[in-house]
């Protein structure tokens, strides 16, 4: 395992490779730049759809450049789940090695903070400090006190299967978790479906704390990346199936009307394109969503959808966008002593972003 500093792209066609480990940072303009000289996807006009939002973007600004914090290298690798502790250090999670790596900014050095993660995804800290994994090999939700490193299971099972592989999850203040849960069985006899589910970690019901399934396939499809707004009053959920015929958009869940769950409204719709992945959010409600391919993959996803990080308004509209290197983006979270720190994965590397807007207030632990 390896660290650069930070890092930019050449407009050289002939080089484009090699600055992916030069010292210096890559600028929007250089990026486009070089994509045109070099003729990477994300550069040609598209058909009608994701791509046409592009051209109307209504803030630009509100992203800075792309700094490669650090490069990852492993066996496997596939690089998820950013969340920021107390400190500022980053947590992220490199899935199929089941490592969840710990990067200080500060001092620009990578380190590991648990092996055999059980292929740990989704990372939350809570007000606390503690620190929640979606571990998806083991098919629960965990929460870690850092100071003691007792672990304690939240959730692994619902009626009476194991979970399908928890992926990603939100808390609210009040002290309720939703989390998604996703590859699923439709076969309700033999297991636990593509899911999103609603745990209360504020208060302890008498025989332990109770699970609920809000949403299941196929009412949704394939749910992802999960947000709650500034207000906890709207919670957001990806959908990011990559079959035809299938979600790939935002939805938006009025938590606070007796219709949540059956009248969600549609924010954005990525379609045919690769939907977003994870996602976070600012302290004036704009999601910023990882999302996109530079090629295609055995799916039928198509390249609509740029690889970059997405500002979408709390109205849906596209403020910002930005590229970022390399296949495949996958998630970002708020850091930084002003929460201006945008921190991604993306491929073997951990990137920063500074932002206008800094992230929600929640995202900060106490401790």
């Amino acid at each position: 395992m390896s660290t650069t500093n930070s890092a930019s792209w050449h407009l050289s066609k002939n080089d484009w490779s090699n600055m992916l480990h030069s010292p210096h940072q890559l600028t929007r303009r250089s990026f486009l730049a070089a994509a045109t000289v070099a003729g990477l996807p994300g550069t040609s006009t598209r058909a009608a759809g994701i791509s046409e939002r592009y051209a109307k973007l209504g803030r630009r600004g509100l992203l800075g450049d792309v700094v490669i914090e650090t490069k990852i290298k492993d066996k496997k690798i596939f690089t998820e789940g950013p969340a920021v502790d107390a400190r500022g250090l980053v947590y992220f999670t490199n899935v199929p090695a089941e490592k969840i790596l710990r990067w200080d900014p500060v001092r620009k050095k990578l380190s590991v903070f648990r092996t055999r993660s059980n292929k740990a995804n989704g990372l939350l800290f809570d007000p606390d400090g503690r620190l929640l994994a979606c571990e998806g090999g083991a098919g629960r939700v965990t929460r870690t006190d850092l100071g003691t490193g007792k672990m304690t299971v939240l959730a692994d099972e619902y009626e009476n299967f194991p979970l399908a592989a928890p992926n990603d999850l939100a808390l609210l203040k009040s002290g309720t978790l939703f989390f998604t849960s996703r590859p699923g069985t439709p076969d309700p006899t033999k297991g636990n479906p593509n899911a999103v589910y609603q745990l209360d970690l504020g208060t302890k019901q008498p025989g332990g704390r109770i699970l609920h399934r809000v949403l299941e396939w196929k009412t949704i499809h394939m749910p992802n990346g999960i947000v709650s707004s500034p207000d906890d009053k709207v919670l957001y959920l990806i959908e990011a199936h990559p079959d035809a015929g299938h979600h790939r958009l935002i939805y938006a869940y009025q938590l606070d009307s007796d219709t949540c769950w059956t009248k969600p409204r549609t924010l954005i719709n990525f379609s045919p394109g690769r939907s977003g992945d994870g996602m976070c959010i600012d302290a004036e409600g704009n999601l910023y969503i990882a999302a996109g391919l530079h090629k295609t993959r055995k799916t039928s996803e198509t390249l609509d959808t740029r690889p970059g990080i997405h500002v979408v308004s709390p109205r849906g509209q596209l403020l910002d966008f930005v590229e970022t290197p390399v296949d495949t983006i996958t998630n970002c979270a708020f850091g930084g002593k002003d929460l201006r720190s945008l921190y991604v994965t993306c491929g073997p590397y951990l990137l920063s972003i500074r932002t206008r807007i800094p992230g929600k207030a929640a995202y900060r632990p106490t401790k």
